[in-house]
């Protein structure tokens, strides 16, 4: 153990040592306790080691959830070494300026990303070693998972993490158009893991279950906040309705976490009347807003359990709790569902100027947090990191206002940020995409309204002369160039883009002509 407060690794060990016997992953009908869990986390981490890996050096993941993702977050918990999730959704370019960004030592990954590796693997670090998680369909240029295990032992890592040290290197989009590595230090991640635990009211009998993919920030919070209890994570691959009605009543599961989109699907399957859901005590949802219908109907069928959540990859920093799910009574009560709801534990958030001076109650201005949980910085961006933590504080460039109680309304998103199915979007990111298209001139993407997505993306296109386009055609060149969610789901041609008096592209006025459902 380390001294002074607990790290991630500490708690791993304290897990193993109090609840040796207990469950602490259920996967796909196989069950680890976490003794085992400290133990494979060790003998991966120790195969790092004897791969030549030192301490800050990075692994990547490419995966979907595992069982494996608890043992590689556990084998850098337990030392130097810095985990890098690599989002699976991602297209080839992406996938290749993530890893030369970060160079890992190794990558572990599924062989159903096989394909997708070799079309770039010539692009990529000479000195990375391929590690397929998988023996069947494992291409010749990648070592055996079970191999590459083989040189570790279940020994106690020889050094360990001090607080400030980097656990992960976590990417996600930037306005630019290029992801940014959210570094997220060992500190940072106990300090996350104990506010959720808080906030949620984690126990050591819960079981907490997390369909979320594990490349993303809020999937790993939830993961380290049901284990800083030693509560029981039990992982789904993916998101199924039916699979997470069936196993909620199963394994008599006590806490999860949805976006609303996905809650919006588990209430319209047909096994939702059938299923006994009782053990649920509480629901965490973030990265979107509850629409009123749905949490009506949550409510009506699960009673008072839901818990939303604000923050970033950055840092978590507001709850809005379950008293504050207030659908009917007082108007100043029901007026919080409007709000994100208040400072988390440990975290400090206020609402600033242009300058960082607080702005008065009721006055707009943008969310600034900082605490425990917040990053060190990005990776290899220097600049990034000093326009983000100014002051000392995280500038999240979300717009909001405070109330007398400290409750956050947001105004607005960050500028040209939308939020489909609980993903986060940048508008420039897939305008960059579509402008390599040989016929489109010019492009504006913005978010149109949408009853399940919540919102998806638009894309406004002015073609060039003589030439000629049809939506579905640009609709694919973009699934080429970038992750296939982040597409237009539709495409409108006009004739000009709306600007401002400064040259620059007017989207207020876009959004009021062409963001509207039925345009």
């Amino acid at each position: 153990m380390t001294s002074g407060s607990p790290l991630m690794g500490d708690i791993l060990e304290r897990n193993a040592l109090l609840y040796r016997d207990r469950p602490a992953v259920i996967f796909e009908g196989r069950t680890i306790t976490f003794g085992q869990l400290l133990e494979q986390s060790q003998t991966l981490a120790s195969a790092m080691r004897a791969a030549g890996m030192r301490k800050g050096d990075r692994v990547a993941m490419l995966a979907m959830n595992r069982a494996e993702y608890v043992d590689f977050y556990g084998a850098c918990e337990l030392t130097g070494y810095i985990a890098v999730p690599v989002n699976f959704r991602l297209a080839g370019p992406e996938t290749a300026w993530i890893l030369n960004d970060v160079e890992p030592s190794v990558l572990l990954f599924e062989g159903q990303y096989t394909s997708l590796l070799d079309s770039i693997r010539a692009e990529l670090p000479a000195t990375m070693r391929y590690v397929c998680l998988d023996s069947e369909g494992r291409p010749d240029w990648a070592e055996d998972y079970a191999g590459f295990l083989a040189a570790g032992t279940k020994q106690a890592m020889p050094e360990r993490p001090h607080p400030e040290d980097p656990l992960c290197i976590i990417y996600t989009s930037g306005t630019t158009g290029r992801a940014k590595g959210v570094i997220r230090s060992h500190a940072a991640d106990a300090a996350q893991a104990y506010s959720n635990s808080f906030e949620l009211g984690i126990t050591p009998g819960d079981r907490f279950l997390v369909m979320m993919p594990m490349f993303h920030v809020g999937a790993r919070g939830q993961q380290i906040a049901a284990h800083w209890h030693g509560a029981a994570l039990v992982l789904h691959r993916g998101f199924d309705p039916g699979a997470v009605l069936a196993t909620i009543e199963e394994l008599k599961i006590t806490v999860t976490h949805m976006a609303p989109t996905l809650l919006h699907d588990v209430f319209e399957h047909p096994d939702i009347d059938r299923r006994d859901l009782s053990s649920l005590k509480t629901l965490f949802y973030a990265a979107a807003p509850m629409p009123v219908d749905l949490l009506r109907k949550g409510l009506a069928r699960l009673g008072n359990i839901f818990v939303n959540g604000y923050g970033s990859t950055e840092i978590f920093g507001i709850t809005l709790h379950k008293h504050d799910h207030v659908l009917d009574g007082p108007q100043h009560l029901v007026n919080r569902l409007k709000s994100v709801g208040q400072p988390a534990m440990n975290t400090e958030v206020r609402i600033v100027d242009e300058d960082g001076n607080p702005v008065p109650p009721g006055t707009i201005g943008e969310i600034a947090m900082r605490g425990g949980a917040c990053m060190t910085g990005y990776w290899n961006n220097h600049s990034a990191t000093a326009k983000a933590m100014r002051g000392g504080w995280y500038h999240s460039g979300d717009m909001a206002y405070a109330d007398e109680n400290n409750f956050i309304f947001l105004v607005d998103r960050k500028k040209d940020m939308i939020i489909s199915g609980g993903e986060n979007i940048y508008s420039r990111e897939v305008e960059n995409a579509l402008s390599e298209h040989a016929a489109i001139s010019e492009v504006a993407v913005i978010g149109v309204p949408d009853p399940r997505w919540g919102e998806s993306v638009r894309a406004l296109v002015v073609l060039r002369s003589g030439k000629s386009a049809t939506e579905v055609e640009i609709i694919e060149h973009c699934k080429a160039m970038i992750a296939r969610y982040k597409a237009p789901k539709s495409v409108l041609f006009v004739k000009e883009l709306s600007r401002l008096a400064n040259g620059k592209i007017d989207k207020i006025t876009l959004r009021r002509l062409y963001g509207k459902a039925e345009s």
